[in-house]
């Protein structure tokens, strides 16, 4: 897979991707990752990137020339659009989750273009597959939300991870129509502070261990997101 993220600032990711998972699928060539300057695709000697709002207002509005052609020498002619998505990163877009991390998954490359400033002029939607925000808050730009769906998706790559590894952990684990939270997890010394860990999990008997997690998870998810169970559904892109 390949991952594009087209951005003004492609040094804030020299950390985030030197480490941990993304370091180890990069290192086995599970995925590439390209940052695309879009101030290379910039209008005159300055290579300008933003302008003014028209009708007046507080800030700079990203041009969209200037993103057009930044995505045009990004998308791959040759694939589809099964094949290839260009997500725009923005406030106003589609609460991602884990559903659609699964969905960018398929993909064989995945663009992400982070907005930044005060914004990116409206007519650059008419040029892109998928609207996606991380939450109902803002940010600076779209780097930081770039980073957070790099990494769950990749995680999610064929042999990044161990084959299985995914299928119970939180949104992913299922019951019925439900996606659930994760069970609780346990590990030595077997009691600390006066809490021990429960019983069942020393049984051995790995029936029970199955219900009580499945229990469990249902129990945390009616408590902390009870709005999982409510037959909640969220598209994926």
């Amino acid at each position: 897979m390949k991952i594009s993220i087209l951005t003004l600032f492609p040094d804030m990711f020299s950390g985030p991707f030197q480490a941990s998972i993304v370091k180890n699928a990069l290192d086995r060539q599970l995925v590439s990752i390209d940052f695309v300057n879009i101030r290379d695709f910039g209008i005159g000697p300055h290579k300008i990137v933003d302008d003014t709002p028209y009708g007046g207002g507080i800030g700079m509005v990203m041009r969209v020339d200037v993103l057009k052609k930044a995505l045009e020498a990004t998308r791959d002619p040759n694939l589809s659009q099964e094949e290839e998505k260009v997500v725009l990163l923005t406030a106003d877009g589609e609460t991602y989750n884990q559903r659609v991390a699964e969905s960018f998954a398929q993909l064989k490359h995945l663009i992400l273009l982070c907005g930044h400033y005060e914004g990116v002029d409206e007519r650059i939607r008419q040029f892109v597959d998928v609207e996606v925000s991380i939450g109902d808050f803002v940010l600076t730009g779209g780097e930081i939300p770039a980073m957070l769906i790099t990494d769950s998706v990749v995680r999610l790559l064929k042999g990044v991870l161990k084959e299985g590894v995914t299928n119970a952990e939180s949104f992913s684990h299922k019951d019925e129509d439900n996606f659930l939270l994760e069970y609780p997890q346990y590990t030595r010394p077997q009691e600390f502070a006066g809490l021990a860990v429960p019983e069942i999990l020393s049984s051995g008997n790995h029936q029970k261990i199955d219900a009580w997690r499945q229990e469990q998870a249902k129990k945390k998810t009616a408590l902390k997101r009870p709005d999982l169970l409510r037959g909640t559904k969220t598209r994926s892109a």
